[in-house]
């Protein structure tokens, strides 16, 4: 992949593209001040909020993939936890508290250099609302996700998993490579 980075953080310079000693990938770096800068992935935090046999799902108010269904998560923040970054994203996008259960998985999306980091959570109470990226959340049994309103493959794969694991009682950490192209299922669930 191309580095995104033109100029040098620490003094301004022109970077130039090179493999550093001792790496193997092309880097970012300072021809002036020799600094390395690394391109890294973002990490995207998201809960499957659950209240008695439901799941909350919100419907974006936001590009991309406005006006479809996602469970709440978001880009991480410097300075929290996963964990944190998961509850945040939730009240901000759903106006829920939530209290994290469990790791349920991580999905890697090197397409688009993202890893997303999902929870089993329990919703506190039913006071949730639409936040700003949000046009609709409702409580949705598993029988009536909106498959083909699903607004990325990372959330199909994710609750694909999440309903297996409902039916057939089981409780396991997910781990998995998100492929760049809908899965078929993506379009006939």
């Amino acid at each position: 992949m191309p580095n995104n980075i033109k100029y040098c953080a620490q003094c301004g310079s022109v970077v130039e593209e090179r493999i550093p000693s001792g790496e193997s990938l092309l880097r970012a770096v300072c021809p002036s001040c020799h600094t390395i800068h690394y391109e890294n992935p973002k990490i995207v935090a998201g809960s499957i909020p659950e209240w008695e046999d439901k799941i909350l799902l919100c419907r974006r108010a936001i590009e991309p993939r406005l006006g479809l269904w996602t469970f709440p998560a978001g880009f991480m923040e410097l300075g929290e936890s996963t964990e944190e970054a998961a509850t945040r994203e939730t009240l901000e996008e759903a106006h829920a508290e939530i209290t994290i259960h469990r790791l349920f998985g991580i999905f890697s999306l090197p397409h688009v250099s993202q890893v997303y980091v999902v929870y089993r959570a329990h919703l506190q109470n039913l006071n949730f609302k639409p936040g700003p990226e949000s046009l609709d959340v409702q409580l949705i049994s598993l029988a009536d996700i909106p498959w083909k309103h699903l607004a990325f493959p990372v959330i199909h794969e994710s609750l694909t998993r999440y309903v297996k694991d409902i039916q057939t009682s089981t409780s396991q950490t997910h781990s998995s490579v998100v492929p760049i192209q809908k899965p078929p299922s993506f379009y006939s669930s």
